[in-house]
């Protein structure tokens, strides 16, 4: 069993990556505390904490755009997680499929 307590040394949340397993694709970012880490780690599909609700959310629980994980990865500080999953429908509450669809534009 994984110990949990290792990803919160720093803070009560922990930022979560989820990138859709096929295509490399950043779907999203979200924060997970210590329940909804073991609720993704008991469940095989992602739990977030909203900071905005102060509640646990079941990725598509109503939507049924639910993710199912692949595999899960810890940064070399233990303080943030990349999530690869199999993603079911969109990934963004506006019905995109990944978060990250307003392009900045700028000279880079």
């Amino acid at each position: 069993m994984i110990d949990i307590e290792k990803y919160f040394k720093k803070g009560d949340l922990i930022p979560a990556i989820i990138q859709e397993e096929s295509t490399g694709e950043v779907l999203m970012l979200a924060y997970m505390n210590r329940e909804s880490l073991a609720k993704t780690l008991q469940t095989g599909y992602t739990w977030f904490y909203s900071r905005s609700r102060r509640e646990l959310w079941n990725k598509g629980a109503t939507s049924g755009h639910v993710q199912k994980i692949v595999s899960m990865h810890g940064d070399c500080d233990d303080d943030t997680l990349l999530i690869k999953v199999i993603q079911t429908g969109a990934a963004c509450h506006t019905g995109n499929h990944s978060c990250f669809f307003n392009e900045i534009k700028g000279e880079f």
